[in-house]
């Protein structure tokens, strides 16, 4: 631990704003003058307390509830105070600098009462959670991933990671791989033995049912973070051809400017939505089209492509009435060269007024709809969810992040590096050992059994004040 993580903390520890109830929580060790300044009396543990809060002089800066949670039964496994006042910041501030002031207060032998005592920093509460092993590091980010759900699907899957259903995963999977990796070490360091360990210890299973447990769990990670993440997708191609009318369908809401002049949308228009629990934050672009008609709408269209190269998906819309007319199949071929040299893998065609034309026909994978009359939209929203990648159930699910999803995937590279080695004529178990060791230590990175104080540093630092 560093230096900083002896320190007592305190801080606000509900949103900002007004409320009924806000929570001021203090943690450290040795809370108990604390508590006799601001409660005027010692608490029974997990109890809830009601009476005042005091100021210095004795005088009641507000009343609520005080619970003290001792050592190590507590979220941050050390001394916790809560005091759960009224919701208004004023009385909140009140209270957190009455703490800071009685901790420096001087005791009767001349030492301040809870030396040390300062404003927690972001996430600063779970992050001693996780160095005082009440939860681990996988844990500890579903925390935030839980308050900053945006969709119920992944307020749940979050939920299931907290509750250490993701960790567990990752850590039957280290288990079988330091299993593996005994053996391989005892062959090593006994040669005299001559046991034939890639035949009696059957390592080509045993890598065989790793690998797809491993992968088993990467298509989940995978699924969570898309939960989590959500997917970028763009809308795009010329002016007119009902970009802003698809955004308002699949919204809900009239949320883009509808007209038939062309170049009405000049700036990115953005709107989340959620298919089947999944995040999609569509984004209405400028039309695209080579000679801009002013300044603002030349801006607005190399606006248009530089969302069109962030993007995981990209819908390519296309008019259906103006099929056909040269000047239009033009623009279009060379705005589908252009997409098709930066994004092909993303592009999804979608062909679009299909109320306004008498027959409809399109490419096999291409979608026709009318984002007037609705009609396709459903196709359309399936059509994205596979583009994502998505086809679990979120009740299956748990939450994850990119960072989860990289390790997972350094861990089946270094396996099948492994496998490869056991599968070589002339077998080296030193190699095989080490990339068993590799593939051990990225797995390690998930739950934090492996980790570094940067690493914590930037997990830490995107939580709020008091969490």
């Amino acid at each position: 631990m560093l230096p900083r993580h002896q320190d007592p903390i305190v801080a606000i520890a509900t949103a900002p704003g007004r409320g009924a109830v806000g929570i001021v929580r203090v943690s450290g060790r040795g809370l108990a003058p604390l508590i006799q300044a601001l409660c005027g009396r010692a608490l029974q543990p997990r109890r809830a307390h009601f009476g005042a809060f005091l100021a210095a002089d004795g005088q009641p800066i507000d009343q609520g509830l005080a619970i003290h949670f001792p050592a190590p039964h507590s979220f941050t496994g050390e001394d916790v105070l809560e005091l759960q006042a009224h919701g208004g910041p004023v009385v909140l501030q009140l209270l957190v600098a009455r703490c800071l002031e009685a901790a420096a207060t001087l005791d009767a032998e001349g030492q301040p009462s809870l030396a040390g005592l300062r404003l927690a920093g972001p996430g600063e509460f779970t992050e001693r959670a996780f160095l005082n092993d009440k939860i681990d590091l996988a844990q500890a980010e579903a925390v935030a991933d839980l308050i900053e759900a945006s969709t119920e699907a992944a307020a749940r899957s979050a939920g299931r990671s907290l509750a250490g259903a993701f960790s567990r995963e990752i850590d039957l999977l280290r288990q079988r791989i330091i299993n593996l990796r005994l053996l391989v070490e005892a062959t090593l360091d006994f040669p005299e033995e001559e046991i034939d360990f890639l035949q009696r210890a059957d390592a080509h299973g045993q890598l065989a049912a790793i690998l797809g447990a491993l992968d088993a769990v990467l298509d989940r990670a995978h699924q969570g973070a898309l939960l989590r993440e959500g997917l970028q997708v763009v809308l795009a191609g010329q002016p007119n051809v009902g970009k802003s009318s698809l955004l308002n369908a699949l919204a809900g809401a009239e949320l883009a400017i509808v007209t038939p002049i062309p170049g009405t949308t000049r700036d990115k228009v953005s709107e989340t939505i959620q298919i089947e629990g999944v995040p999609l934050h569509v984004i209405d672009t400028a039309g695209l089209r080579e000679h801009a008609h002013d300044e603002v709408e030349r801006i607005g269209i190399a606006r248009s492509w530089d969302a069109i190269g962030e993007a995981d998906a990209v819908i390519f819309l296309h008019d259906l009435t103006r099929r056909g007319q040269p000047d239009y199949e033009a623009a279009e071929a060379r705005i589908a060269e252009r997409l098709q040299a930066g994004a092909a893998l993303r592009l999804l065609h979608v062909h679009n007024k299909a109320d306004a034309v008498a027959t409809v026909t399109v490419p096999a994978g291409e979608i026709a709809l009318s984002a007037r009359q609705g009609e396709g939209l459903a196709a359309l929203r399936q059509a994205l969810l596979q583009r994502a990648g998505w086809h679990a159930s979120p009740e299956g699910v748990y939450i994850a992040r990119k960072r989860h999803v990289q390790a997972l995937s350094r861990t089946r590279e270094h396996l099948l590096a492994a496998a490869a080695h056991a599968q070589a004529a002339d077998t080296a178990l030193e190699l095989f050992a080490e990339e068993l060791r590799l593939a051990h230590d990225a797995l390690a990175e998930i739950t934090g059994a492996f980790t570094s104080d940067d690493l914590l540093g930037e997990i830490f630092g995107r939580f709020c004040i008091g969490k």
